[in-house]
């Protein structure tokens, strides 16, 4: 990406701080969004475990068929799939996950 372009992108006002750090670091790493279902009384568990975790961004407490949407980005698409399939699926009070990758369009 040439470098005007990603200082157009950090100029504009919709870019979070962490947006903003992943196009300065000179790629747009890749990034995913999981839907987690909870069991009963595990919800403020699980959100504390994801939002101490240094690859999330953001965590959010839903209402409806999942229990929390977090947005996840690595420095590869390897260590992506290692937080997905290792790290995040021992977390206790996890019943199920649905995983939403994030490409370029």
């Amino acid at each position: 990406m040439p470098f005007e372009a990603i200082r157009s992108l950090i100029r504009a006002k919709y870019l979070t701080p962490s947006d903003k750090t992943r196009i300065l670091k000179g790629q747009i790493m890749p990034e995913a969004f999981i839907l987690f279902k909870t069991e009963p009384s595990h919800e403020r568990d699980v959100y504390l475990s994801l939002t101490s975790h240094e690859a999330v961004q953001e965590v959010h407490a839903l209402y409806g068929e999942f229990d929390l949407l977090a947005r996840v980005s690595s420095d590869s698409a390897q260590n992506l799939t290692n937080l997905l399939m290792k790290e995040f699926r021992t977390i206790e009070g996890i019943r199920d996950t649905q995983t939403l990758i994030a490409v370029e369009y």
